[in-house]
């Protein structure tokens, strides 16, 4: 079964071939960050006319790679939340309109879960159930895989996300965008123990996140710093707030793992990509004797090809959507 799959949630352009799910036969990305680096962070007007540029060029490479043409098609799935309300629009629009054209079904994509599903490319023998830890600019949620396309949510964020704290902390110490490779690469040169920010754990039960706090608690110290004309050394603020961060994402993963009984942990998102993450969740994990599995790196930013995985597991459950299917910028995990 061959799924064309189309995500442009945010600004990322992409389009994918997708063979059973699991065969990623091209991936085409296009990437915007080039363009927002000068505003410090996406700006939704731009991305979405930026999309509207690109996704007929994303599609002929993505058909080209795959070495096939629209009518090898099979079925199409698209991205239809959550996200930027004009960036979803114009990927749900072209996917419609292939599947009116093509007369073929379409399938709405919940793009957490894509994020979920790009473990099952990554790993061809990976399967329910287990934990999944995801963590991106927009979204920190802690979820039991019970089976493809169900799932348990145990926490999610309250306030900022992981990746989206990253971020705002770049933004004020001016280091770019965007700011969680920029402070993952300046943490390692960093001592992560040279400054005492708070870990936000909350009720003792909860698997809940937190990173508002944690946010104040940093900027209070760059303007109490900067006051008292004392030294700021980057490294070692980077190190410590990330250290803080990764503490919490990486305790509440393992304790609702040994919870679920689960003998495995996938991580997946954006943040997933951050090397001191990885590095903290595998040492925790060995030493409870599960096993932890997360996408390479371009699978864990957004990409199609873990919308065309997650549309596929839908498609075959009997999941479809129809044309008038709408764009739900706060849509949840779950809802279908």
């Amino acid at each position: 079964m061959i799924t064309l799959a189309i995500e442009s949630s945010c600004d990322e352009t992409s389009i994918a071939v997708v063979r059973n799910g699991r065969e990623v036969l091209s991936n085409r990305i296009s990437s915007q960050i080039e363009l927002h680096k000068k505003f410090g962070g996406v700006v939704p007007e731009v991305a979405s006319r930026k999309h509207i540029e690109t996704i007929d060029y994303i599609l002929d490479d993505a058909l080209n790679e795959a070495n096939i043409t629209l009518n090898n098609i099979d079925n199409i799935a698209v991205t239809y939340g959550p996200g930027l309300v004009g960036a979803l629009l114009v990927g749900l629009s072209y996917g419609k309109a292939l599947a009116y054209a093509l007369d073929k079904p379409l399938i709405g994509v919940n793009h957490i879960e894509g994020h979920i599903n790009a473990n099952f490319i990554e790993y061809p023998d990976l399967e329910p159930p287990f934990i999944c830890l995801i963590v991106s600019g927009g979204h920190s949620h802690l979820v039991y895989i019970k089976d493809y396309g169900q799932y348990e949510i145990l926490g999610r964020t309250r306030d900022d996300a992981a990746g989206e704290a990253f971020d705002k902390i770049a933004r004020a110490m001016k280091l770019g965008y965007p700011g969680g490779p920029i402070i993952d690469k300046l943490a390692m040169k960093g001592n992560k123990y040279a400054i005492d920010f708070p870990r936000a754990y909350l009720e003792e039960e909860s698997f809940d996140f937190s990173f508002s706090g944690l946010k104040s608690a940093v900027l209070n110290y760059l303007h109490n710093q900067k006051q008292k004309n004392l030294d700021i050394v980057v490294e070692d603020v980077a190190a410590s707030f990330q250290q803080s961060v990764i503490e919490v994402l990486v305790n509440k993963t393992i304790r609702a793992a040994k919870l679920k009984n689960s003998n495995i942990i996938a991580i997946a998102g954006g943040v997933a990509a951050n090397e001191g993450l990885r590095n903290l969740m595998k040492e925790k994990a060995n030493k409870e004797g599960i096993e932890l599995k997360y996408p390479s790196k371009i699978l864990c930013t957004d990409n199609a090809a873990m919308i065309g995985c997650a549309g596929y597991y839908d498609y075959i459950n009997g999941r479809t959507s129809d044309l008038d299917l709408n764009a739900v910028p706060n849509l949840k995990l779950g809802d279908k």
